[in-house]
């Protein structure tokens, strides 16, 4: 089975529960993990706190094989994502602020997060963008547009009801599921007319 090799970025944007979930069901997929880098903005750390009622994780589960995960910090420019050489399959920033896609989209690289970004594009790999914002602005438009122009894919946090989810955390798989298929990664999900909804946690 392919194993990738994949970074994982969680903004400040209102919707931790889909950064969790992320960090969760690649968890639950870890024979087709080679490595995961893992960065939060400062702000992440804070709506973490806010909406889930606990910190954000700062190291490595123990569920984790050695070697499988690594955090870095925003600001760790010496981290292996900060360079093409590193050679990442993907990358999904979820759930992203409008702020992060926008300096994405001008090419600035303020921190680790967007320096990340810019070079899988610049490497032409995967950089799966989930932004959690309503409704848009033209300005928000043009910087899609613009990212898409560039290579990267646009996966709004926009869950899907046709499984029928029962929980807010089947409800948030189902845009994670679509995330992590996009990136590559094969899961036992749903699929529109093929079988029922898998849980997470059953």
């Amino acid at each position: 089975m392919q194993q990738h090799k994949v970074i994982i970025g969680i903004t400040g944007a209102s919707g931790a529960i889909y950064g969790k979930m992320l960090l969760e069901r690649v968890m639950s997929v870890q024979d087709q993990v080679a490595s995961c880098g893992v960065v939060f903005s400062e702000n992440a750390k804070a709506v973490w706190k806010y909406e889930l009622n606990e910190s954000a994780p700062e190291n490595p589960s123990a569920a984790w094989h050695p070697g499988k995960i690594r955090f870095y910090g925003p600001g760790d420019f010496f981290a292996p994502m900060a360079s093409g050489s590193a050679g990442y399959d993907a990358m999904i920033i979820c759930p992203c602020t409008m702020g992060t896609l926008g300096r994405i989209a001008s090419g600035v690289s303020s921190d680790l997060m967007t320096r990340a970004a810019d070079v899988m594009l610049k490497e032409r790999r995967k950089l799966i963008v989930v932004p959690r914002e309503a409704p848009y602005n033209l300005i928000h438009l043009n910087n899609m547009k613009l990212l898409t122009e560039a290579g990267a894919i646009i996966c709004p946090a926009s869950p899907s009801f046709y499984s029928k989810p029962l929980t807010i955390e089947e409800l948030t798989l189902t845009v994670v599921d679509r995330v992590l298929s996009l990136a590559g990664f094969d899961l036992e999900t749903y699929a529109w007319g093929h079988g029922t909804f898998q849980p997470l946690v059953s």
